[in-house]
């Protein structure tokens, strides 16, 4: 199924053409079911189904929480409210515990990822939402670690990612070949991240 993906995701703005990221108020006036019947996935059902899929799968551990999800979040074209509800949990700001929606495509890009690596296993989040005061925070203790003042990160449209059996360089490349996004490799730090912004690398 994802190899008619990559051509999909580089010619879609999933947003809108002169969206460059979810505005945070929108979000929290639609709610997540409103946000999750408002996302158009990245591929139509018709399509996953003629490639033999119809459910989408993806696995992840928090690194500084333990907790994890793993399983189906999303049928055909229709993503699960209660799949979103554990995942925007695990994903939360864990400085904060504040839960906010993810967008549903940086999980379908986790997915396609996962998919292409090939291992079935977790990946390890290292960072999934993070609110304004995290970010600033970071920012303002961390000035050469590139935290962007604003980071896509507090969108709920970006996650940083690694795994056990894989190396991030590995990931950097399958991430880079779907153009569908922003993709920042730390080889100090050994994380990958991704986002649904513009296409770009770092």
């Amino acid at each position: 199924m994802f190899d008619s993906l990559e051509s999909k995701l580089k010619s879609r703005n999933f947003f809108g053409e002169n969206s460059t990221h979810i505005e945070r108020r929108d979000v929290l006036k639609m709610g997540l079911l409103g946000f999750l019947a408002a996302s158009v996935p990245l591929i139509s059902a018709k399509s996953a189904y003629a490639a033999g899929q119809s459910q989408w799968r993806v696995a992840f551990k928090h690194a500084h929480t333990g907790e994890s999800y793993s399983g189906v979040y999303r049928v055909g074209d229709k993503y699960l409210p209660d799949a979103f509800k554990r995942m925007n949990y695990v994903l939360r700001d864990f400085r904060t515990h504040e839960v906010f929606p993810m967008d549903p495509h940086v999980l379908d890009l986790v997915s396609i990822i996962q998919n292409k690596m090939g291992t079935g296993k977790p990946m390890e989040v290292l960072s999934g939402y993070r609110s304004p005061k995290t970010n600033a925070m970071l920012r303002h203790n961390s000035e050469k670690t590139g935290v962007a003042k604003n980071s896509l990160h507090m969108y709920g449209q970006a996650i940083d990612i690694r795994a056990d059996d894989y190396s991030s360089k590995r990931i950097r490349a399958i991430a880079c070949g779907l153009k569908a996004g922003g993709v920042g490799y730390y080889p100090r730090s050994d994380f990958v991240h991704v986002d649904t912004g513009d296409v770009r690398t770092w």
